[in-house]
């Protein structure tokens, strides 16, 4: 038995921080390529919805004040920068990435760790730093419902969705990356998810065994 094998009956969705701050063009945090993989992004989540597997839209939202922030940003952030306000457009996600019942985000709850569903099968959550596990209910969530496999998409392959995927492994989560779903994907980052087992496909392939 191969413990690696997706098990794509019990999987589960995680988009990281494929926000409007650091996704559209020409926002004042960019990332080069994020907003790219917006169409690939758009089908996967579209097979998942309808194949009735959760969707989990992880999320940052910074404080004025500075108080959550990590480290490397918080000065920039205490100094002026409006960078993933809560309630602002910027720290919303795209509308093509949401559920047809549109719910407004409510970042207090967030922040305070709950999880918001707003879909059917749709569910957003905060995250605090980096990883999508850290001081948060996910693993709890994904183990309630029998979820065993997840797929990784989203925003900036090097910074959050890399820690993610490494905390999945840890806690004995099957792997899969959307690489054409995921920005700031580079060779020597795949090869190094391959080495701890990871299942690095395309959009495709995935929706093809969904």
């Amino acid at each position: 038995m191969d413990l690696l094998v997706p098990d794509y009956a019990h999987s589960a969705l995680i988009i990281i921080d494929y926000q409007n701050d650091c996704i559209l063009p020409g926002a004042p945090f960019e990332i080069a390529g994020s907003y790219d993989v917006l169409p690939k992004l758009q089908e996967l989540v579209r097979h998942v919805r309808e194949s009735s597997m959760p969707v989990i839209h992880v999320v940052r939202a910074y404080l004025p004040d500075g108080s959550n922030v990590d480290l490397c940003r918080r000065s920039m952030v205490q100094n002026g920068a409006v960078l993933f306000r809560p309630y602002s457009e910027g720290i919303d996600f795209p509308e093509e990435l949401k559920p047809e019942d549109k719910v407004e985000l409510d970042w207090n709850r967030l922040i305070n760790g709950e999880f918001q569903q707003i879909g059917s099968n749709d569910w957003v959550m905060y995250k605090s730093r980096w990883g999508a596990f850290y001081r948060t209910g996910l693993e709890a969530f994904l183990r309630e419902k029998k979820v065993n496999t997840l797929i990784f998409s989203g925003c900036n392959f090097p910074n959050c969705p890399r820690t993610s995927i490494y905390e999945a492994s840890e806690r004995d989560f099957r792997i899969v990356l959307a690489a054409d779903a995921m920005s700031g994907l580079y060779k020597r980052g795949i090869q190094e998810l391959e080495n701890i087992g990871v299942t690095v496909t395309k959009t495709e392939d995935i929706c093809n065994y969904i």
